[in-house]
């Protein structure tokens, strides 16, 4: 019987998330499962995956045959690492200590990496915030300005109509002096 670790889709339409399964190769993708050894949220930035590493090292172990993209979970976990690390203590190339110092430095490595990514995004997110604040808070002034200037506009319109009217008034007021004027005389 061949045995893949492969991956089980689960959730809904354009939003899935994943299993990590070991199966036989003939069962169906959502089929009947040999055991669950965790899942991958790729919905997620970075990726959430929680993986039971001892489990999967056992099936590798044993000959189960990753896909493509759960032997890429599995290197990103450090699984691979740890089974190529156990193959080098079995032939003596290395102590236990030394592939466990070494499996050490490598899990600080990524640890470090992906908080680096965290912290990037997060900083990335705090600066387009500031941006688009930026960018509303000189939209806003282009808008006060150019409601002041139509107001101003406007006020000066009135003003001029006002001065009109009363130049207008002015000369009709003298006009009819004029014409009481002379009747009263």
């Amino acid at each position: 019987m061949a045995v893949k670790i492969r991956l089980q889709r689960h959730g809904k339409k354009n939003f899935a998330f994943f299993h990590i399964v070991v199966a036989d190769s003939r069962s169906p993708r959502d089929g009947k499962f040999i055991e669950l050894l965790g899942s991958y949220n790729p919905n997620t930035n970075p990726a959430t995956i929680v993986l039971d590493g001892e489990k999967a090292l056992a099936w590798l172990k044993v000959g189960a045959q990753p896909t493509l993209v759960t032997r890429r979970i599995l290197s990103y976990e450090g699984v691979l690492l740890r089974k190529h690390l156990a193959e080098g203590v079995a032939k003596g190339a290395l102590t236990e200590a030394q592939a466990d110092a070494k499996f050490a430095a490598w899990k600080a490595q990524r640890d470090e990496k992906i908080a680096a990514k965290k912290t990037g995004l997060k900083n990335e997110a705090i600066a387009k915030a500031k941006a688009a604040k930026a960018a509303e808070q000189e939209v806003d002034e282009a808008r006060a300005k150019a409601i002041a200037a139509k107001k101003a506009e406007a006020e000066e319109a009135a003003r001029k109509a006002a001065e009109e009217a009363a130049a207008e008034a002015a000369p009709a007021a003298e006009d009819a002096a004029a014409e009481e004027a002379p009747a009263a005389e």
